[in-house]
């Protein structure tokens, strides 16, 4: 009989069962309890009148655990001090959406070798989360691949949907069964109507194709997630958080009968891709509260130990410690005075 499927297909690799790799790698109680607790905390700050400032920040995604370790450890400290005015939460991004070609992730490839070790990357982002989270940080990610969050979705305090994929009916409904707060991003062109639309969806309850945690396919049913809210990441016509483009969200949250509540991205077009005005957004965020504003809630930052990006791929060896494989970040450094000053700066929203 003539072959009609799998005609493009190389290789199938069997991967461990979801139920497999959290019986292998286990949350402890500890963890859960903390989890649980960060959760709630973060849907706070979203959606009532605590006035803290909710901050995600960390590398545009983690090529090498070392290196995040190192950052993590700093992170908490500085969380610490903190924390009376501002809530850190790390961001552990795994995953990496394209334009067209290019290193997927961690999870994807985590020998950066293009042997595309799957099986390898679950286990070391597992391990990874579980690392962060006994240092007293919650974690932050964005889920691009639907089956991804079988195997580390308990880990996780705070996800996103990318920019790419807020107007995805599969991310969507994922989205409505996941167990943290979730933020959307507006399109890529700017436009906030599609990540309306996906808050609005994703509260719904949903049934899509899955897999269970025995790794079988599953019609999945959910409840619906109702802390879902909007992340301004700017887009091709240019940024997109000045106080205009904050009351225009404001008011279309509204008309939508969805509370008015703002994450802002400083990353991304928002930055004109120049990681080094991100700081320059968080600045602007901050006056604004200073001047009253109530409905900017936080911010995303691109921060790793070293400034900026470096070229991939190219030999592990040659890599510089501590700097993006992906999109530029600030240094430490300006990571540290930055919070510093966000946190003396909220002093005016405790007044």
């Amino acid at each position: 009989m003539q072959k009609t499927s799998d005609l493009h297909v190389v290789e199938t690799r069997p991967l461990p069962t979801p139920a497999q790799l959290l019986a292998e790698l286990p949350k402890s109680e500890a963890q859960a309890e903390f989890i649980t607790a960060a959760r709630r905390e973060i849907q706070k700050l979203i959606f009532t009148d605590d006035r803290r400032f909710l901050l995600i920040v960390g590398p545009c995604s983690i090529h090498d655990v070392e290196a995040g370790r190192d950052y993590a450890r700093r992170l908490a400290a500085l969380a610490a001090e903190v924390r009376d005015r501002v809530m850190i939460v790390m961001r552990v991004y795994f995953e990496k959406p394209r334009t067209t070609v290019g290193w997927k992730g961690l999870v994807m490839d985590p020998h950066l070798d293009g042997s595309h070790d799957i099986a390898g990357g679950l286990r070391l982002g597992r391990a990874f989360l579980r690392e962060v989270l006994d240092l007293g940080l919650p974690t932050a990610t964005e889920f691009l691949d639907p089956i991804t969050p079988q195997y580390i979705a308990d880990l996780v305090c705070w996800g996103a949907i990318g920019a790419r994929t807020t107007e995805s009916q599969t991310h969507r409904q994922l989205a409505s069964g996941l167990s943290m707060p979730i933020g959307f991003k507006n399109g890529t062109d700017g436009g906030l109507q599609v990540a309306i639309n996906a808050i609005k969806a994703a509260s719904q309850p949903q049934t899509f194709l899955g897999i269970g945690l025995d790794g079988a396919a599953a019609a999945v049913r959910t409840s619906g997630n109702r802390d879902c809210h909007i992340v301004l990441r700017g887009g091709s016509k240019g940024p997109n958080f000045s106080a205009a483009h904050i009351a225009e969200t404001e008011a279309l949250l509204l008309k939508s009968g969805l509370p008015a509540s703002i994450l802002v991205d400083a990353s991304h077009d928002n930055s004109s891709k120049k990681p080094e005005l991100q700081p320059d957004v968080v600045r602007a965020l901050l006056g604004q509260i200073q001047g009253g504003n109530r409905s900017i809630m936080g911010a995303m930052i691109e921060s790793n130990l070293g400034a900026g990006n470096q070229a991939f791929p190219q030999p592990k060896s040659a890599l510089r410690y501590g700097v993006s494989i992906t999109d530029g970040c600030i240094d430490w450094e300006t990571t540290e005075r930055l919070v510093r000053d966000l946190h003396a700066g909220m002093a005016a929203r405790f007044a």
